[in-house]
């Protein structure tokens, strides 16, 4: 079996596949390590259980959260804008065949759960219920936590779950992300008897939840339409160069400055640096902020400070900023400095961070949430440092002390 998102093929012999993965587990109970016939996104999952301590015949979960909890946590998803579109797409389709539907938040508490009244019922049986915890460090490997863990679609079936009693499942789940920003606000998932497995779930499951992204970008729009409304009156009467931006940055209007579609995130009584504009106090307006230069000219300079511990992006222009970085923010800006101009496509950021071409979800997402810090110093298709911003590109030694080999540099295009 390759490592594709699917658990079987359409030619697969479920009977014959369900026994080695039943061989394999209990092997890898035994202290063995195993590989053939094993995917190495069960691989991993499975190496995470054993270091987590998880026991494949847990049986008791914690109880799950009332429904009044339950009821808060849904009106406070985003989700739930969009559980219309996710309903009319998988829940028909659960229910004709043997599956239920099951959207979790990002940190997998299980919000909803329709479909199948008879595979809801054996669901309660498990546990899997709203209000549950259905990460991986609570049951074990199963498509929601793993997805969580993998920020991936994964679908599994019967043994690759590790909890035993989850081997008469298979599941397939996929993350729903924020289009604004690349948050992860949690999975889609369909669960059900493990016979009724099929490699077409996957692709259901991820159409699912791109048109409920596109839901969710379309409900962006309206808001930013909206805001366009306050930002026309406003800009006519400023003068000098100035944007209007929503909470997250995205642009609703701007005046003296070339088109762009979205700077760092604006927070009140904080001065932040804008590419062409400088330094900038946001006032608040009417659904967003108004931007203006507080001062000075727009030259920006960034730079890496690795020397600080976490490792820092400095932007320097009339005054300098500092904003802390995660590992893979650091590895993504330092490999966009010392692309160039040319930049790189989310594939060959893959390449170098992943080794694969295979993470491009995952990719744009880092992206986006490295847009929200930096904002329009770093720009898409391809993406790259913003034309006339002066750039310190780290050395040889640095990008080889950041990705371990300097050799995986080899795999940009």
């Amino acid at each position: 079996m390759d490592d594709g998102v699917c658990a079987v093929t359409r030619s697969t012999d479920l009977r014959q596949h369900a026994r080695l993965l039943h061989q394999a587990h209990d092997a890898r109970l035994s202290g063995a390590r195993v590989t053939a016939g094993l995917r190495r996104v069960v691989s991993r999952s499975w190496d995470r259980m054993v270091a987590l301590g998880v026991t494949p015949d847990v049986r008791s979960l914690p109880d799950p959260a009332g429904p009044e909890v339950v009821e808060r946590r849904r009106a406070e998803s985003p989700i739930s804008g969009v559980l219309p579109q996710l309903r009319a797409s998988l829940t028909a389709v659960a229910e004709d065949a043997e599956h239920i539907m099951v959207i979790t938040a990002a940190d997998g508490f299980v919000l909803w759960r329709e479909g199948a009244t008879r595979v809801a019922r054996l669901a309660e049986g498990l546990g899997f219920s709203p209000g549950a915890d259905w990460t991986e460090g609570s049951v074990g490997t199963n498509a929601i936590g793993t997805a969580l863990a993998e920020h991936a679609p994964v679908q599994l079936f019967s043994a690759e779950h590790f909890a035993r009693a989850q081997h008469p499942w298979t599941c397939t789940a996929s993350p729903i992300h924020d289009p604004r920003t690349g948050e992860m606000l949690g999975v889609v998932d369909l669960s059900g008897p493990a016979p009724t497995v099929h490699p077409t779930t996957v692709a259901l499951v991820h159409t699912a939840v791109r048109l409920a992204e596109s839901g969710l970008w379309s409900q962006h729009e309206q808001r930013l339409d909206s805001l366009r409304s306050v930002a026309a009156p406003l800009l006519a009467r400023h003068r000098g160069p100035a944007l209007v931006v929503d909470d997250h940055g995205w642009v609703a209007g701007a005046t003296g400055l070339s088109p762009r579609d979205r700077v760092g995130v604006p927070r009140a009584g904080e001065v932040m640096l804008v590419h062409g504009l400088g330094a900038c106090l946001p006032e608040p307006v009417p659904g967003g902020w108004l931007l203006h230069p507080t001062g000075g000219g727009g030259s920006t300079r960034l730079r890496l400070d690795l020397a600080a511990e976490p490792p820092v992006a400095v932007v320097e222009g009339r005054e300098t900023w500092r904003h802390t970085l995660s590992r893979r923010h650091l590895q993504i800006l330092a490999l966009l400095m010392a692309a160039g101009p040319t930049g790189l496509d989310a594939a060959a950021l893959s390449r170098a961070l992943y080794d694969d071409a295979d993470h491009l979800v995952t990719v744009r997402a880092e992206l986006s949430r490295l847009r929200r810090v930096l904002g329009n110093l770093v720009v898409a298709r391809p993406y790259r440092i913003a034309p006339g911003v002066a750039v310190e590109v780290p050395g040889p030694d640095v990008m080889t002390g950041l990705f371990g080999a300097a050799t995986r540099l080899q795999r940009f295009p």
